[in-house]
């Protein structure tokens, strides 16, 4: 088993949290693709403005994924992101793969970035819980960057709320 970093937590705790990180670590990931799958689709009025946003949205994500599985490694524990365990774990409704109007995807990113970031919320109340500040921190993080980002993309259409 990997080095535990992180050694001030209780056992039972950094399994936990360990757990805990790998659970939005998977949703990060898939909302990433969803992002992804919408910039490389879009079509209409206002495209590249959304294009160009969704990579800068894209990136945010992948940051906020690469904290929590660095997280994960130095709890000792193995960091899960395989497209297999996305797949297979992830809590986000599967995103339409049929939709091209910027309005339909603008849509369809809020509809799951809210459901993203009520998830990390209940993820930095079960840090707290635990006792684990610094992971709090990150999943606070990684909620203030997501909201902001729901904001942007919402911004793009009256409809998307």
């Amino acid at each position: 088993m990997p080095q535990n970093f992180v050694p001030f937590l209780k056992e039972n705790a950094r399994k936990d949290m360990i757990a805990l990180l790998n659970e939005r670590l998977v949703d990060t990931i898939d909302l990433t693709n969803a992002v992804k799958q919408a910039h490389w689709n879009l079509k209409g009025v206002g495209f590249i403005g959304v294009h160009e946003l969704l990579d800068d949205v894209a990136a945010h994500l992948r940051d906020g994924a690469d904290m929590m599985a660095e997280r994960v490694a130095m709890m000792g524990g193995m960091a899960q992101g395989t497209s297999e365990t996305v797949a297979e774990k992830s809590s986000l409704t599967a995103y339409p793969t049929d939709i091209v109007s910027v309005e339909d995807h603008v849509k369809e990113l809020v509809k799951r970035f809210n459901e993203y970031s009520t998830n990390v919320r209940k993820a930095i109340e079960a840090a707290d819980e635990a006792g684990d500040e610094d992971s709090a921190d990150l999943f606070t993080e990684v909620s203030r960057t997501a909201e902001k980002d729901a904001w942007f993309i919402g911004s793009n259409s009256a409809k998307a709320a």
